[in-house]
């Protein structure tokens, strides 16, 4: 399959909408849990910025689907939009069922480039999800969430797969007509661009930013970085291997982690522990892609 096809657009597109899983947050039931669980989640540092960032992202990526003229792509971009949106509804029912306080954030006006907030948005994802998917399966083997929470918030993260790579697919489509090396400096203009807004989660060593301050609290602090970087890469090629092996994936952020765990790897003093690379082999896909 060509990149930048008519079947890649249908491919990419329809198996988006297909893999939706339709359900309504209202009618989640969430598990009873513990005193504890629950003071530990109410500890938790994030949950106002993550229900803001879902808010405004479902809201950005709704209106822009809006203003796309093909109608296959325009279906897809919304059901996202609505994904989003639903991600946010989740967040605020298990808010309201744990007593989690919620401290509103005034939504800001719509951008007047919204085809150049998705591209923003896009980007992001495919940075925050890969650092997600390895705190998610952290917090389940540290026991900090329990099976029966972990099970209700799935969708989300889950979702977060679907998004980066129907993102990875749409990018390349729209940048088909380009040379590769202006594809990639684009790529590594648009990371950055995602990076700088994403520094505040690392604002000192004390771990005070919002990430830092997250994975402590989950256990993060106890792991070594080697250990923590092989989570990441073998949950993100695990997630990633559900959806279409002919689609591309992101690959800046896997490829990133396997050369610091390699430059790790090289120093005794790390305390990296080596361990199988096949989900190193599992990230092989396509040879043109987003990086």
């Amino acid at each position: 399959m060509r990149i930048g096809s008519d079947q890649h657009h249908q491919l990419f597109c329809e198996s988006f909408i297909a893999s939706h899983r339709p359900y309504d947050p209202s009618d989640v039931r969430w598990p009873e849990l513990p005193p504890d669980t629950v003071e530990r989640l109410r500890a938790l540092p994030f949950w106002g910025e993550a229900l803001g960032t879902e808010q405004d992202t479902g809201a950005k990526i709704t209106a822009y689907a809006g203003t796309v003229s093909d109608p296959l792509l325009r279906e897809a971009i919304a059901l996202q939009g609505a994904e989003e949106a639903r991600h946010a509804r989740l967040l605020v029912g298990l808010m309201g069922r744990y007593g989690i306080p919620i401290v509103p954030r005034p939504s800001g006006p719509l951008p007047d480039d919204l085809e150049q907030a998705f591209v923003d948005a896009g980007y992001g994802e495919c940075i925050d999800s890969f650092f997600a998917f390895g705190l998610f399966k952290i917090a389940g083997d540290s026991g900090f969430f329990p099976p029966s929470l972990l099970q209700v918030v799935e969708p989300i993260v889950d979702e977060e797969a679907r998004h980066i790579v129907f993102f990875a697919n749409w990018e390349a489509h729209r940048q088909r007509r380009r040379v590769r090396a202006l594809r990639f400096a684009r790529a590594l203009r648009y990371y950055g661009r995602a990076a700088r807004r994403r520094l505040g989660a690392f604002q000192n060593a004390s771990g005070s930013g919002f990430t830092a301050s997250g994975g402590s609290h989950i256990g993060l602090a106890a792991l070594t970085p080697a250990h923590f970087l092989e989570t990441c890469l073998a949950e993100n090629a695990r997630r990633l291997a559900r959806l279409p092996p002919e689609l591309l994936r992101p690959r800046l952020m896997p490829a990133l982690a396997r050369t610091f765990l390699h430059t790790l790897r090289l120093n005794p003093r790390a305390g990296a522990r080596r361990q199988p690379r096949c989900s190193e082999r599992a990230e092989s896909g396509p040879a043109e892609e987003i990086r």
